[in-house]
Formats: C-alpha cells, structure tokens, sequence
C-alpha cells in the first residue's frame, strides 16, 4: 500500500523537498561568518580535468584560517556550475596552504545538471546566493 502512495507522490514536489536538504547540508568551508573583514580575493583559476570533473585554485589574502579560502573555492565551483548551465556540484577534495597572510585552496568538484549522489553536494544556485550575501567573490 505504501508503494502506491509513493508512486503518485508528486515528483516537483520531492525534487524540490530534496533541493532544500541539499542547500542545508554543511559544506567545506561554510562557515557563515561571512568574508574576513580585510580579505583580498586575488581570483580563481579553473582547469577541466575530465568530462564533469574541474580543478579551481583560489587565492587570498587576510583568511582568518583554512575555512575562509576553503567557502572561496567553493563559491567559485558554485558559480562555474551555474555558467556551463549545470545546477549542482559535488566536492571531491580540497587542500589548502598558506605562507603568512596569503592563503591557497586547491579543490577538485564535479558538475552536473542533476543532484549527484553523495553528501557533499551543494545546489549551486543557493550556494551563490549565499557567497553574494556573505560578501565572498564567486568567478
């Protein structure tokens, strides 16, 4: 009996019952502090490494620690997805260094125009609405 319940579950609705659980899932680098207050974003370079799998390499000034140039390499992915027209993105690894006050991220994502399997997805049109509000540069 609950199969049948299920099958006339409206999809629209579960998809976007999912999409929600995606943008509240706590991401890399999401910290909701919002962009250090003297940060200077120096950019992104992006390299496509196969098929849906993409390499971005960020740069800062000022991070606080790890976090902050972590949720920057992560806006940047967010944003690349929404560009080559796909909604969501999976975080695959990132590492990070630093030398004084100039931080690096490098972060490995792959895009898609579905939800991937796997918990650390992000729906990319929440995840750049949220870089702007917290003042961190997507692209």
């Amino acid at each position: 009996m609950r199969l049948r319940l299920w099958s006339s579950f409206p999809i629209a609705l579960l998809v976007s019952a999912l999409a929600g659980c995606v943008a509240s899932t706590p991401q890399p680098g999401e910290t909701g502090m919002g962009a250090p207050e003297n940060a200077v974003y120096r950019g992104v370079n992006t390299y496509l490494l196969e098929g849906d799998l993409v390499n971005f390499v960020v740069t800062m000034d000022n991070a606080r620690d790890a976090s902050d140039v972590i949720a920057y390499a992560r806006c940047a992915a967010a944003q690349y997805a929404l560009i080559r027209g796909m909604g969501f993105a999976r975080h695959v690894r990132t590492t990070t260094g630093n030398e004084g006050t100039l931080w690096q991220a490098d972060a490995v994502y792959t895009v898609s125009p579905a939800l991937p399997r796997g918990s650390r997805t992000i729906d990319a049109e929440v995840t750049v609405a949220d870089c702007t509000e917290q003042g961190i540069p997507t692209v």
